[in-house]
């Protein structure tokens, strides 16, 4: 598999990662199965993907400890990419920036994900109790402590200014101007997909020209641009989707025209539509890495094969003239 860099680091994972969380969290429960889980991350390492990307919230905890059981026997063959700074509670996920606890969360991670050295930690979210600088600069000691490689921000909370039409993406790019000058960010996770394209605008920019890498949270949209999902089929109440605005038996409806349109590349080249889905992630430029979650073997396989799938110019043309995605935030 095609290689590429993280951020301005020698740090180089396998094109396509794959995402841990819906083994343990936020996804369907019935499906979340520790045996079958292991075996997935096996065949994504088997199939050269390399970035296994969780957070010590998932499960909580189990994730990571999931994770831990692969990587006793595999470390050589991943690049670990694990998250603090927020906590789960009974009824609220609150986030917790202070340094102390970035310094007992990472020796924690550690523990739980088997290694001594973790290659990208990730700050899941900035708390608002906390200036930036205290937080960043604690997880700044923890690469000089050797205990972590490279330093990220996870930017999914951006999606929610989407609700009111605001600038998504400026008020991260000001958090990470902030974080830059106290040590550097090798990486930016965010939401980009066919669907959810938002992160082309600003924030893509802003990564490729100070050699930071992205990494593309939710390619597939959740799994509906693998075309696999049917409005008003339902999902399971502790489904996260069963709750959001875009899997809403409307909603799905109207957004069928994209899922057409990629299954109508992916008819020419003998893939998937998930594949053309993550081809195009791919084509947004070689600093941009998709982190597709997958609690499946065949799919962590599939996925991992889009690293080897092209579109042409007349396809990525094809793609740009697809209706926009529809969503009601009601």
């Amino acid at each position: 598999m095609e290689r590429r860099a993280i951020g301005a680091t020698a740090l180089t994972v396998g094109a396509v990662g794959l995402g841990c969380m819906p083994m343990s969290w936020a996804y369907s429960a019935s499906e979340q199965r520790g045996d079958r889980s292991s075996r997935t991350v096996h065949a994504a390492l088997d199939a050269g993907t390399t970035l296994l990307d969780t957070a010590d919230m998932y499960g909580p905890f189990t994730n990571e400890l999931l994770l831990g059981r692969v990587l006793a026997q595999r470390r050589d063959d991943a690049f670990v990419s694990t998250k603090c700074g927020l906590l789960v509670g009974d009824q609220h996920i609150v986030a917790n920036g202070r340094p102390g606890y970035v310094r007992r969360a990472c020796d924690a991670s550690l523990r739980r994900l088997r290694t001594e050295v973790i290659d990208l930690y990730q700050l899941h979210r900035a708390d608002p109790e906390v200036p930036v600088e205290e937080t960043w600069g604690a997880m700044a000691e923890l690469v000089a402590a050797g205990k972590v490689r490279a330093l990220g921000l996870c930017a999914m909370d951006a999606r929610a200014s989407r609700r009111t039409g605001t600038d998504r993406y400026g008020a991260t790019i000001a958090l990470l101007e902030r974080m830059q000058q106290v040590f550097p960010v090798s990486a930016v996770q965010a939401e980009l997909s066919v669907w959810a394209p938002e992160a082309t605008e600003r924030l893509l920019p802003w990564c490729a020209a100070r050699g930071v890498g992205l990494l593309a949270a939710m390619p597939l949209g959740s799994g509906y641009l693998t075309g696999t999902l049917t409005p008003g089929q339902g999902f399971e109440p502790d489904d996260v989707r069963a709750r959001h605005p875009r899997f809403t038996a409307e909603v799905m409806a109207s957004n069928q025209p994209v899922v057409a349109g990629l299954r109508r590349v992916a008819g020419r080249h003998g893939a998937t539509p998930a594949q053309v889905a993550l081809a195009w992630v791919l084509a947004r430029g070689p600093q941009v890495v998709p982190v597709p979650g997958a609690k499946r073997e065949r799919w962590a396989v599939e996925n991992a094969a889009a690293a080897g799938l092209e579109l042409s110019a007349a396809d990525l043309a094809e793609i740009a003239a697809l209706p926009p995605a529809w969503e009601s935030w009601h």
